[in-house]
């Protein structure tokens, strides 16, 4: 490198701006944070867009246009905003992934299946209750098992069956007693999705920490990790700060399965704290809200 004092005005002036450049991170992209106002998915051509129903329900419009919708519990969702209490207002849905058979991730699975004719990937146990208790059509229980991946709605899109740490068992009201009946709901399950440009979706479900966290995410590499905060029956903030900032270590990360109920304690905020310096970057919506990546 030529001295700066051997160097004219103008050509010193050109290299000192060159350094500075040279030594200047590029800001991550900042994810466009929007209301989804209107029903139905519209999809931003090359984006994805994430919609959050509260507790782990989500609508994931894909950059081809696909629609996948994960653990919709809405109509008795008590953090579900009141125009997406009505099915009809997601729009044509796709696939539905469910992450087990707790009734705040499962309840209107079914219905949501039978009205768009779309299948249900979910727990291996609790895909043959539903054929069995006549839930849905066999054929929208689709067979698939943790740790499998499968292209169900095209070659586009990739879905693989993640451990989870928890428990499925499927509690429903029979209806020619009226009386509570207990099922076999498989094992809780995440799924990593990966769409048609690459970008890959951690939705962990209800989970606990796990060692094998650090596997997965070493697997799969998510660019979104979508992971409870709640407590109580969840990870709460500052463990799954921790599993973030030290095993994961996404693109991003946004909190959910927190605030529905009063012993969902954990928030965003503490969160926000316990991830301290991470380069991951912390995406909060309300439920409503949409996120386009």
């Amino acid at each position: 490198m030529p001295s700066f004092r051997s160097l004219p005005r103008a050509a010193l002036a050109l290299t000192l701006l060159a350094l500075a450049a040279a030594c200047t991170t590029a800001p991550p992209a900042v994810p466009m944070i929007g209301t989804a106002a209107t029903a139905g998915a519209t999809p931003v051509a090359g984006k994805t867009e994430i919609l959050w129903l509260g507790q782990s329900a989500t609508r994931i419009t894909t950059p081809g246009g696909k629609v996948i919708v994960i653990d919709p519990w809405l109509i008795n969702n008590p953090k579900t905003p009141a125009q997406f209490k009505n099915l009809d207002a997601l729009g044509r849905v796709d696939l539905i992934l469910v992450t087990h058979a707790h009734g705040d991730h499962f309840e209107d699975a079914p219905a949501l299946a039978r009205k768009n004719n779309a299948p249900i990937v979910s727990p291996q146990g609790l895909q043959s209750t539903m054929i069995s208790l006549n839930l849905v059509p066999a054929e929208l229980a689709m067979r698939m098992g943790k740790g499998g991946t499968a292209a169900p709605i095209g070659p586009g899109i990739k879905i693989t069956q993640v451990h989870a740490e928890h428990d499925s068992e499927l509690t429903w009201t029979n209806p020619a007693t009226n009386k509570r009946e207990t099922y076999n709901g498989g094992q809780p399950v995440g799924f990593i999705i990966e769409l048609e440009n690459g970008f890959k979706i951690w939705h962990t479900g209800d989970t606990g920490v796990f060692g094998d966290m650090r596997l997965i995410a070493e697997a799969y590499r998510p660019d979104l990790v979508m992971i409870p905060i709640g407590g109580h029956f969840v990870m709460h903030p500052s463990e799954a700060a921790m599993v973030i900032r030290e095993w994961i270590k996404p693109k991003y990360a946004l909190p959910i399965h927190y605030g529905t109920t009063p012993l969902l304690r954990g928030t965003p905020a503490e969160f926000k704290a316990a991830l301290g310096n991470s380069p991951t970057q912390m995406v909060v919506i309300d439920p409503g809200q949409k996120v386009v990546f």
